[in-house]
Order: C-alpha cells, then structure tokens, then sequence
C-alpha cells in the first residue's frame, strides 16, 4: 500500500515538469478519487433501542455509558432550565449532555464506502463520536470498538424512564416519550431483563 503523502509527491513532481497526464495517471491507479454517495437514512425507535440494547448501552467507539434518549428528554421536561432540550440541538439552546451522551446509531463500515446497512454493520455511539467519525473507517481514525455493555449492570437509565411513565402517565401525553415507552415495553430484551417492568 503506497503512503500517501509519497503518491501526492510524485504527483507534485509530475505536475511541476508538466507531465499532467502522468500525474493524473498516478492518482488513478494508487489514490483514486471515489465519490461518496449521500444516503439518507432513518431508524425507527423499535430498530435504535434494539441496538442500544444489544450494545449494553455503551459508547461502541469509547467505552462511555449512554443514557435512552426518552430519558434525557423527560429530565429536560422536568428540569428545563437546567437541562434544556432544543429540536435542532442548538449548542447555545441545548444541553451538551445531548452532544455526549445520547446514543445514535453509527455504521462500523461507513455505508458511503461500501458497508452495509443492517444491524451487522450498525454500532451504538454517542452523537458526538457519530460526528466525529463522518465517513472515515476505525483503521483510519486508530479508533477499536470497545465490547457491548452488561444491561444488568447499566441499562442507560431505560428502566428509570419507564417506571417513571408508569407512576405519572402524564408523562405519555408527549408523543416522543410515548413512543419510547410503548416500545421499550414491547422489546423482547428488555422484558427478559427486566420483567417487573
């Protein structure tokens, strides 16, 4: 595998003497240029807690434990001035721990360089490490994964959430924290584990 920098040396070099198609012949054969596709993708809340599930709820790329975004928001509800939430996640309007602690869904194999959509390819990661990693693969970043989390150990506060919508359904009035409800309700890990709840 050529270094890089020394491909866009002779690159360089080819240019400086005015051999361009030799330079362009250089890049085409050992540093090509492959266009990235923008693919927009969407996950439903059942898909998204059954990967932060299988993954403990823990930051795949750190090691950091993750909190259910359904409890980040009713801590925002019950505490907006000191946790407050912004749709956008505006830095100055919303809380960092949204940016650190909120799990997301990352591809492994970034699906714009040929990974696969699907739970094999699909890791549990902080939006923070989500932005941080874009498109560029786990050798090129000299980031490892960190092995999946013990949900009897750390459930990423799920449990909390649900007890709290069990004694207060007020709290099932908001469409949001609805849906993670009824979907952590129904989640076949999650009543395994926690079957009280």
């Amino acid at each position: 595998m050529d270094d890089k920098a020394t491909v866009l040396t002779e690159v360089c070099a080819a240019l400086a003497e005015d051999r361009t198609s030799e330079a362009g012949a250089i890049l085409r054969d050992r540093y090509p240029f492959v266009p990235l596709a923008n693919v927009k993708r969407k996950y439903s809340v059942r898909q998204m807690l059954a990967i932060f599930i299988r993954d403990g709820f823990i930051d795949r790329y750190s090691g950091r434990r993750l909190v259910c975004p359904a409890t980040l928001r009713l801590i925002s509800k019950r505490l907006p001035e000191h946790f407050p939430f912004h749709s956008n996640w505006r830095f100055d309007a919303c809380h960092f721990a949204y940016w650190e602690l909120s799990p997301t869904i990352d591809h492994r194999t970034p699906v714009k360089r040929s990974g696969d959509d699907d739970e094999s390819n699909w890791i549990t990661t902080s939006m923070l490490r989500n932005a941080a990693k874009s498109v560029f693969t786990l050798d090129e970043l000299g980031w490892s994964l960190h092995p999946p989390g013990d949900l009897n150990e750390w459930d990423g506060l799920t449990g909390w959430f649900v007890n709290q919508a069990k004694v207060d359904s007020a709290i099932l009035t908001d469409p949001y924290l609805q849906q993670w409800y009824r979907v952590a309700r129904e989640n076949p890990y999650f009543t395994r584990l926690f079957p009280s709840y």
